[in-house]
């Protein structure tokens, strides 16, 4: 009997040892991020001019080699044309026009409403659910109203060379290397030349969705990022708070916007992207092979996503999950580690869109849906 009990107390002993030990040395299997597949649309198969009456959710607005359109979250095309002439395409709102128009007529994809604008004397803008009209020379800039008529107008000492709209903000970037920001009246409420450089010039700016912040990529030899932000108390002024010299740089337009709930910027540099953490005020350099096609603009839930091209066929499809933001900006170990799709995919024209967690990838003339998932 005492052999019995001593024999019990050991395998009580051992299973208490088992459990202290898988509760202190344990670990979770760490998930998996994956692509579930959703769908695939062919836009050359569907003909459809008129949105179908199934429409679900908020159509998403692509190009996609000769076709430009709206699809929504189930495959299904709102709008879908071959495109003859320029187009200009916003979540809500769509234009095709020529190189010198005489009119231009803006459509809703939401509700089939019109704006007609009769001789506009240059291009269309479409931002923020607002309709701009750029003069033919690109140094004025004018806010069109619902009826179709001018708002405002503004003229520049230079030519633009990049926009952006948010919050009832405007903010532009000149040839001479000129920031400027508008309100909803368009009337200028600050501006700012940024020298620095031998070559004075705004390649790229973006503001954030509150319009407490511009970020600007700037110069040429050398090439600059720049984060303005404004202050509660500061005279509605934006001041410089972070400043970073990038490498060889560009001289054609560069991207760079928002992303992640404005927690992040993503912008163009040599060699690769730059992700920048508002939170922590570091940079990530993420290296990356080949040429910038496509870029995803929302970049929500710290995932991001960009195809590069290596050819005129050959493209990639690339995953970024952010690192914890105690490590951004620590090495190019983590940087790369951040990398967790690379898939290559042959296609002379690409697209890519995102409503998460739903991301849409476009080659030649057919669009796949996945939903972004962790196992």
């Amino acid at each position: 009997m005492a052999y019995y009990k001593k024999k019990r107390i050991k395998f009580l002993i051992i299973i208490l040892i088992f459990i202290v030990y898988f509760l202190v040395a344990a670990r979770p299997v760490p998930k998996e991020t994956v692509l579930s597949f959703n769908w695939i649309s062919s836009a050359s198969s569907a003909h459809s001019q008129e949105p179908p009456a199934n429409i679900t959710g908020n159509p998403m607005p692509f190009t996609l080699g000769t076709r430009f359109g709206y699809v929504d979250t189930s495959g299904q095309f709102a709008v879908n044309r071959i495109k003859i002439n320029d187009i200009y395409l916003s979540r809500n709102m769509w234009t095709e026009y020529n190189t010198e128009p005489v009119n231009i007529t803006i459509n809703n994809v939401l509700n089939n409403n019109e704006i007609n604008i009769e001789n506009p004397f240059g291009y269309p803008i479409l931002l923020d659910n607002r309709v701009f009209i750029l003069g033919s020379e690109q140094n004025s800039l004018s806010e069109i109203s619902s009826n179709g008529n001018i708002l405002w107008t503004y003229e520049f000492g230079a030519p633009l060379t990049s926009i952006d709209a948010a919050s009832g903000l405007v903010v532009t970037g000149s040839l001479d290397g000129t920031i400027e920001v508008f309100d909803s009246q368009g009337e200028r409420i600050f501006d700012e030349l940024i020298g620095g450089s031998r070559f004075s010039v705004i390649l790229g700016c973006a503001i954030s969705r509150n319009g407490s912040r511009i970020a600007v990529i700037c110069g040429i030899d050398r090439q600059r990022f720049l984060l303005f932000e404004r202050f509660s108390g500061s005279d509605g002024k934006y001041r410089i708070v972070y400043h970073e010299f990038l490498e060889t740089g560009f001289r054609r337009p560069v991207r760079i916007l928002f992303i992640d709930d404005d927690q992040r910027i993503i912008f163009e540099r040599e060699g690769g992207i730059g992700c920048y953490n508002i939170k922590t005020r570091r940079t990530l350099n993420i290296p990356l092979d080949g040429e910038i096609a496509a870029i995803d603009e929302s970049g929500s839930n710290g995932y991001f996503f960009v195809i590069t091209a290596h050819s005129f066929l050959q493209k990639q499809i690339i995953g970024i999950k952010f690192p914890q933001d105690r490590l951004f900006g620590i090495s190019k170990t983590a940087a790369l580690d951040s990398i967790f799709l690379k898939a290559q995919f042959k296609s002379n024209d690409v697209f890519l869109g995102r409503t998460d967690p739903m991301l849409v990838i476009g080659g030649g003339t057919t669009l796949i849906s996945f939903t972004l998932e962790e196992k």
